[in-house]
């Protein structure tokens, strides 16, 4: 309820700090990619996804503490996120830092939801119903495995952090996998509820 009415209440402002910070992100995402895939510079790689995870916490809080919540910045914010967690896992997964089917799972996620909304969201539009808002449980799915990432990374690493960051980063991203499953069976059911209550 807070997510929607926070879209109902968005303005159409561009130049906000929050959405600074998302484009920042944006551009992080082939700055991280270089960095794995060429140079492999894993230090200042790790470095870029700890700021990414840190930006996509603080954009939230600064676009809630000042009133600066707008449409692009709604549109910007999952963006930055579906591309990052899209980036970090096929880098980490060429580097073998991770297992396949950790790259599948959230993908094939986003997969289906893109084929689901393709059909869904032009029945919804006609009934006067906009894009559905992004549930708390997509957020925090999102922050987990942002969380995850750098740890994992660090984790591929020889070095006294390495155990300790392999339990923590494992944590994180069992439980955002999960988590960001769980959310697109909401997002599935909340649509589907609202296409019935708009034909009846």
């Amino acid at each position: 309820m807070a997510d929607q009415t926070e879209a109902g209440q968005a303005g159409d402002r561009v130049w906000t700090v929050p959405n600074a910070l998302s484009v920042l992100r944006l551009l992080g995402v082939p700055l991280f990619l270089w960095l794995v895939l060429g140079p492999k510079a894993d230090g200042w790689a790790i470095a870029v996804l700890m700021i990414a995870g840190f930006t996509d916490w603080l954009d939230g809080k600064l676009a809630r503490a000042w009133n600066q919540t707008s449409k692009l910045g709604q549109l910007l914010d999952p963006a930055a996120d579906r591309l990052y967690i899209v980036a970090t896992l096929i880098g980490l997964a060429v580097r073998e830092v991770i297992p396949l089917w950790l790259l599948v799972l959230p993908v094939a996620r986003d997969l289906f939801l893109v084929v689901f909304f393709a059909f869904v969201l032009p029945v919804l539009r006609r009934r006067g119903y906009g894009p559905p808002p992004v549930h708390f449980l997509g957020k925090a799915a999102t922050a987990n495995l942002l969380y995850a990432f750098p740890l994992l990374f660090l984790a591929a690493h020889d070095g006294w952090y390495a155990d300790p960051a392999r339990i923590v980063g494992w944590a994180f991203a069992v439980w955002g996998v999960a988590l960001y499953w769980w959310a697109g069976v909401l997002y599935v059911v909340h649509v589907r509820q609202l296409v019935r209550e708009a034909k009846r």
